[in-house]
């Protein structure tokens, strides 16, 4: 049986009974102030189907008595996407001065969560996130968060790509560059084809130190793609996928092709 949230209902609610206080007083007391926020050290959070992600969330904070503790955090979506199935670990504060201190809280995703946490789909819960809770200050000031320290919570992405020469034998320099994008699908756990998104097919020559984009082909309702062109000099190619707001940025490893013509050895009679 899932587990049914009303991830908004819940928050309030939690917060409020922490803090014992009415919602009158919802936003806090004194000049306890988070006056930064960063999770993850600033980059995605990319979840996956079976390995469980691991994550800190840091903040900032100010008060002139100084800090007291962090006495609540959660993170969740700051819109449709409401929640998914996280786990605060613990969380622990450093001074940096007599009136502000650098708390972090460590968070845990496990997919395997996924599929009983919500009666929506999970996939869903992919987007914009960010942490809420309260603070507290060594004179009882306090301040209830939310919105704090942003960040994108996103599917993990594969991408393949294979080279292959249509014809080895001849003049010919043509290449074929295969590929195939997929992403996680936290529902079924397992990796789908992404098909109708933009893949960059990008070339290395031979000793170069950067790949540079040919062109662009979009994937078909299975995730695959597929084109042959031109090859200038032997070098490796490779696929990227730019990413969305719900997806991970991914460039596939890059495959290596030669123009040489393969060497034909005569074979020796009896």
């Amino acid at each position: 049986m899932r587990r049914h949230v009303l991830w908004g209902t819940v928050a309030t609610a939690v917060v409020m009974t922490v803090l014992g206080s009415s919602s009158a007083q919802a936003e806090g007391r004194g000049d306890i102030r988070i006056t930064k926020g960063v999770t993850n050290n600033g980059k995605s959070v990319i979840v996956g189907i079976s390995k469980t992600v691991t994550f800190p969330v840091k903040l900032t904070i100010k008060d002139n008595s100084g800090v007291k503790k962090l006495r609540h955090i959660d993170v969740s979506g700051t819109g449709s996407n409401a929640s998914g199935p996280v786990d605060l670990i613990g969380t622990s504060c450093r001074k940096l001065s007599h009136t502000t201190s650098e708390c972090t809280a460590t968070m845990r995703f496990d997919p395997h969560a996924f599929p009983w946490y919500s009666d929506t789909d999970a996939n869903l819960t992919a987007g914009e996130w960010a942490a809420w809770g309260n603070v507290q200050a060594n004179d009882g000031d306090y301040w209830i968060f939310d919105r704090a320290a942003p960040f994108k919570f996103k599917r993990a992405a594969t991408l393949t790509a294979t080279a292959t020469r249509p014809n080895p034998f001849s003049d010919s320099r043509q290449v074929k560059v295969t590929g195939a994008l997929a992403r996680a699908d936290w529902e079924a756990l397992k990796y789908r084809g992404y098909g109708g998104q933009s893949l960059k097919l990008q070339f290395k020559k031979a000793g170069a130190a950067s790949y540079a984009t040919v062109k662009t082909v979009r994937t078909n309702s299975a995730g695959k793609v597929g084109v042959t062109v031109d090859a200038s000099a032997s070098g490796s190619w490779r696929w990227f996928y730019q990413g969305t707001a719900n997806t991970m940025q991914v460039a596939s490893p890059g495959a290596v092709m030669s123009l040489a013509k393969p060497t034909l050895h005569a074979a020796r009679l009896p």
